[in-house]
């Protein structure tokens, strides 16, 4: 291969690429269906010239078969006449109309015959537009789900750098720090304010919440767990008895100070002898 050829080779390959990355699908398929539609129309006159040529044809066909039969006549009236020579000159016009006719009608035939064919080609060439516009459409369906996921992939893959996550993680930092340092700005303005009996009551309200042993109480108590309210309550008055009969019962090594042997000394105790008397000898006597 000589230099020319492989240089126009070269020229040609890369006008091709070029023109390859140029054409954009959809508007190629608009441009292909325009030509077609121009060319329906196209087809469509050429169609409509057939049928009219046919139908005048048709038209000279009749024409003429109207004429013979009309010098026929005329030859049927010389005859009535008894001039058979004027009706033969009739029968001669009306043979020349009827060969005249019969070429029409030939002619006639033929042209018909081409235009049922042109009539099918152009049903044919409307359904093979109506298949293009259905696939068109498909193809541009199927050309924005292509880029709408060639588009995901590079959002994916812009997300798989880790630059990105970074980024969220330190404009986060960032946001922390300014939450704390309004949280401080307005801790320091209560603090220089001398107003601290609203962070007390704030403080005291949340000690003032459930603790571990009441949430542990209450989950026992929903299993189950715990006793009954009359077994608590028995339980609590047996204690409550108990506790009664202890005091009651006096201490046997419960020693007196001097101040309270002093005071049993200072009571008169002659009031507290109001037994009758025969009692007194009834137990005297018994004893």
């Amino acid at each position: 291969m000589g230099i020319f050829a492989r240089l126009g080779t070269l020229i040609k390959s890369n006008i091709n690429d070029l023109i390859s990355r140029a054409e954009n699908p959809e508007k190629m398929l608009n441009q292909v269906l325009l030509d077609m539609q121009q060319q329906l129309v196209e087809a469509k006159k050429a169609v409509a010239m057939a049928i009219a040529d046919e139908k005048k044809l048709n038209k000279q066909y009749n024409a003429e078969l109207d004429k013979a039969k009309e010098w026929e006549r005329k030859a049927m009236v010389a005859v009535r006449a008894g001039d058979d020579g004027l009706a033969r000159q009739a029968l001669v016009r009306k043979q020349e109309h009827e060969n005249i006719g019969a070429q029409f009608q030939q002619q006639w035939v033929q042209q018909k015959a081409a235009v049922d064919k042109l009539k099918d080609a152009l049903r044919l060439l409307n359904q093979k537009i109506e298949e293009a516009k259905r696939k068109k459409n498909i193809l541009i369906a199927r050309k924005k789900r292509a880029e709408a996921q060639a588009q995901i992939a590079a959002t994916m893959q812009g997300l798989g750098d880790t630059s990105a996550f970074d980024t969220f993680e330190r404009m986060a930092e960032q946001i922390n720090m300014l939450e704390a340092e309004a949280e401080a700005g307005a801790e320091l303005a209560g603090e220089l304010s001398g107003d601290n009996l609203e962070a007390k009551f704030l403080q005291l309200e949340a000690g003032a919440g459930s603790t571990a042993d009441d949430d542990l109480a209450e989950l026992k108590a929903k299993m189950g767990l715990l006793p009954s309210a009359s077994t608590d309550a028995k339980q609590l008055k047996a204690g409550q008895e108990g506790a009664g009969e202890e005091e009651a019962a006096p201490s046997a090594g419960t020693s007196l100070t001097a101040e309270d042997l002093k005071e049993l000394e200072d009571l008169d105790l002659s009031g507290l002898d109001t037994e009758p008397e025969k009692d007194k000898t009834a137990k005297a006597e018994g004893s």
